[in-house]
């Protein structure tokens, strides 16, 4: 082994003493005689002594010297025939079989399209369409999607997607040149993107191929590109002039000395102050609609209409004499792209159009002229030869009439003029209560005793009270108590407005006379009698109730003046004078009578109630 100490040459071996081990063998001295062949004694040789350098050897060392050696030492091959395969370089040559690299090299199908994206926090959009550009490198199927700049669109634009190969939505391989088609959507990534078009060249690559691509489609403009291309050409001043600044060209010219040729300006200068004025009508048909009348100003300076609401009494319309402003009045309107521009004059409305009986269209209004006053009847005739007195309309006709709606019967459910309120009202206010009747009739109770007439011979017992209290015409119904009866007493109806089936109205004190059936509760009750209380109070209002006042009843019974029995100075029964009454074919109730008998009654010979006869007659006037 050996050591850095080893190498050490100023004394030889000195320090490396020990510290290696002894050489035991090859100490033996070197043989200089050695033999070429083993068995040939004759090629012995002296080791030591170098053999002599032969002449070629050192021919081919001199010849080494040279760098162009190899040239001169190599023989010249044999020339082959020149091919075509020679002429064309190797890296140009192409394979019998050619890879889809070589044989699709820049060679890219090129598609249009877009994508929709929400816009939030817009109030002029809501979406937005992107136009993109989708490129199909076919030489290694890989996908390129760029977007065009738009200048100012405040979108970080150009390219969308870096070239790459993209896998197909379910997972099944990379997409391809047959998942492109016209019309169709592609989705990449999870963004689906509408293909709208095609370049040339896919066009013809799908044609040879015996594949049909579809037609190009219109891409859709959202409300940005629209406001985008109209303020380009704004700024571009590609935009037709406005009104104002033709106005203002026509003024330098007339501030410059030129003669005024403009057509308008001679009609002002001559028919300045000049107004035709009509009265017209509109029918206005919709719901709660009606007919709204009108003073039409025609302005012959410069045929501009004005339409002015006539304000007619007690109409129920707000006061707004300005229906239409002072302008131009065309037959049909059209909408304009920007504000200001100048458009035809042939669709106005011209006086020769406005003829009293016909009718004009004002935004979407028929019109129709009734008259026109003396200076437009003047010009009329004299300009036109048109006699608009004699076509004169007469409109004192009935106005239009619409049909009521009618609110919804009433459930049941709480009181009816609630549920009315509810129908009338979006938020419902409590019903209004009539103050003075409330605060007159509180507290009086009238009641009126009945029979229960259905039919039933165990109801034909039975008696009930009838309460009406005037303060809110609400009626209750109470059943007397009744000995061995079988009916369970107390409240019969309760207190509240109960509808009279006969009239479908809510019950009136009116509907209450004694001798009349009313039904309550699906029950026919008779009323017998009213206390006394009921009858003054009914007596006190003869203007009211005609069947409570005496001298009125008296009129009724006049007719009986021939009957012997009525000028009886002992009386007549009560019975008997509905009797005759009833035979003269007069319809007489139970409460006429007894307001008869409670005036002109008397007590008779046998202690009965007998009404004084000569007296009725007296006070009927007979």
């Amino acid at each position: 082994m050996s050591t850095p100490l080893g190498k050490s040459s100023s004394i030889p071996a000195l320090m490396k003493l020990g510290t290696a081990i002894p050489k035991l063998e090859g100490n033996h001295k070197h043989s200089s005689f050695g033999f070429t062949q083993a068995d040939n004694m004759g090629s012995a040789y002296n080791v030591f002594k170098r053999s002599a350098v032969s002449e070629q050897a050192l021919e081919y060392a001199l010849a080494m010297q040279k760098p162009s050696w190899r040239t001169t030492a190599t023989e010249p091959r044999e020339q082959l025939p020149t091919s075509e395969e020679d002429i064309v370089p190797k890296n140009m040559r192409y394979p019998r079989i050619q890879p889809a690299w070589l044989k699709h090299e820049k060679q890219v199908l090129r598609f249009y399209g877009y994508f929709q994206e929400a816009v939030t926090e817009r109030p002029d959009e809501n979406s937005r369409k992107r136009h993109i550009v989708i490129m199909f490198c076919m030489e290694d199927g890989t996908l390129q999607i760029s977007e065009p700049k738009i200048e100012n669109s405040g979108i970080p634009q150009g390219q969308f997607l870096k070239r790459q190969r993209v896998p197909r939505e379910d997972g099944k391989g990379f997409i391809g040149p047959d998942d492109f088609r016209v019309g169709c959507e592609i989705t990449v990534f999870g963004r689906t993107y509408f293909i709208v078009g095609a370049d040339r060249f896919t066009r013809w690559f799908y044609e040879e191929n015996g594949i049909e691509l579809g037609d190009d489609e219109q891409v859709p403009v959202d409300n940005w590109s629209k406001s985008y291309k109209l303020a380009k050409l704004a700024e571009r001043g590609s935009l037709p002039a406005s009104t104002s600044a033709v106005e203002q060209k026509v003024i330098g010219k007339y501030t410059m000395g030129a003669p005024p040729v403009d057509k308008k300006l001679t009609q002002f200068l001559l028919n300045d102050r000049k107004v035709l004025r009509f009265k017209g009508y509109w029918d206005d048909h919709t719901l709660y609609g009606g007919r709204v009348y009108f003073n039409i100003h025609y302005y012959l300076a410069d045929n501009t209409v004005e339409f002015n609401e006539a304000k007619v009494r007690n109409s129920g319309r707000a006061v707004f004499p300005g229906f239409m402003k002072r302008g131009p009045l065309f037959k049909k309107n059209t909408p304009k792209c920007v504000p200001g521009l100048l458009t035809s004059e042939s669709g106005r409305y011209m006086p020769e159009d406005f003829l009293v009986g016909d009718s004009i269209e004002m935004w979407g209004r028929k019109i129709v002229l009734i008259e026109c006053d003396d200076f437009t009847q003047k010009f009329y005739r004299e300009y036109l030869g048109i006699d608009q007195k004699s076509m004169t309309i007469d409109v004192s006709e009935k106005p239009v009439t619409h049909t009521k709606l009618m609110p919804p019967p009433h459930n049941g459910i709480g009181k009816e003029e609630d549920s009315l309120i509810s129908c009338k009202m979006i938020m419902p206010k409590a019903p209004k209560v009539d103050l003075e009747k409330l605060m007159v009739m509180t507290g009086e109770v009238l009641r009126f005793e009945c029979k229960m007439m259905n039919g039933n011979p165990d109801d034909s017992m039975r008696t009930l009270v009838i309460a009406y209290y005037p303060h809110d015409d609400e009626v209750a119904v109470f059943e007397i108590p009744v000995r061995n009866s079988g009916h369970w007493v107390g409240k019969f109806a309760e207190k509240r407005r109960m509808k009279n089936p006969d009239t479908r109205q809510n019950f009136k004190l009116s509907d209450f006379v004694v001798g009349r059936v009313v039904t309550i509760a699906a029950q026919p009750l008779l009323i017998t009698r009213a206390d006394e209380h009921c009858l003054q109070f009914l007596e006190a209002r003869p203007e009211e109730f005609p069947y409570a006042d005496p001298v009125a009843c008296s009129r009724k019974f006049a007719v009986l003046k021939g009957e012997p029995e009525m000028h009886d100075p002992a009386g007549i029964d009560p019975d008997r004078l509905k009797e005759l009454a009833m035979g003269m074919g007069l319809d007489v109730t139970d409460h006429e009578i007894i307001t008869v008998l409670r005036r002109f009654g008397c007590e008779g010979p046998d202690g009965g109630p007998r009404i004084m006869g000569p007296h009725v007659l007296q006070q009927g006037g007979a």
